[in-house]
């Protein structure tokens, strides 16, 4: 016997198509175990515009003196919008449970907080969290991609901004960070909502003679285009 990942199976008559893995015995019987195993295995998916789900993570950031800054970021699934967020050089679980409290100072409608195996998320911060009614959910070890909508922003953050200047200090990278925060949360369209975060205003244009200009944001990095009647 043996097992073979396949594209399709014979069966019934005809092929049809398989995107799990196909168990052969001697006698050449062929099974698909992808329909098998995810009725028994596969949670229903949450639905993050109903379900209130947020998420946190960390992420380093090196100076140019060499230090390493620790970035402490939540966002909300439904928009992709942070949250909060906040540098420190010594991050501990006393640290984020400060900071947790600053997100969610009103004990949020939100449902559930994703995180993932850093230990710095400690049963204190586990205890926090579920004191303000939010159900923590920890992803399994080596599997980042189950926090995928923070990892994301963090890709985002690095190719649209950090990649692009040199870190002196941690007021420096609190400060400009929270220029791109603004932007990201405000002005930035994505790709899925066809809308900032915060939701932006459709302009209409209000002359014939009015051109776009674009104004500069996080330092010139990246533009807000708008009207501008012609002078």
């Amino acid at each position: 016997m043996c097992w073979k990942s396949a594209c399709c199976v014979r069966g019934g008559g005809g092929w049809k198509r398989s995107h799990g893995w196909v168990y052969t015995g001697t006698n050449g019987e062929t099974r698909d175990t992808d329909k098998a195993t995810t009725s028994r295995t596969t949670a229903p998916a949450l639905d993050p515009t109903k379900d209130g789900i947020a998420a946190m993570d960390f992420f380093v950031v090196p100076t140019a003196g060499f230090r390493l800054l620790y970035v402490w970021l939540v966002i909300d699934h439904g928009r992709r919008r942070i949250i909060h967020f906040n540098v420190t050089t010594n991050p501990t679980a006393q640290w984020v449970t400060q900071q947790l409290r600053e997100s969610f100072p009103d004990h949020s409608a939100f449902r559930y907080l994703i995180y993932d195996n850093d230990s710095i998320f400690s049963d204190e911060v586990k205890g926090v969290i579920e004191s303000f009614g939010i159900k923590s959910k920890r992803t399994a070890y080596r599997s980042p991609w189950q926090n995928g909508t923070a990892e994301r922003w963090v890709g985002s953050s690095r190719r649209e901004f950090l990649d692009h200047v040199i870190i002196f200090n941690e007021g420096h990278l609190r400060r400009l960070l929270r220029d791109y925060v603004s932007y990201y949360n405000a002005e930035r369209v994505h790709t899925r909502l066809r809308d900032a975060p915060e939701g932006r205003p459709i302009e209409a244009r209000p002359c014939l003679d009015a051109t776009i200009v674009g104004l500069p944001r996080v330092g010139g990095l990246h533009h807000r285009y708008v009207w501008r009647e012609a002078a």
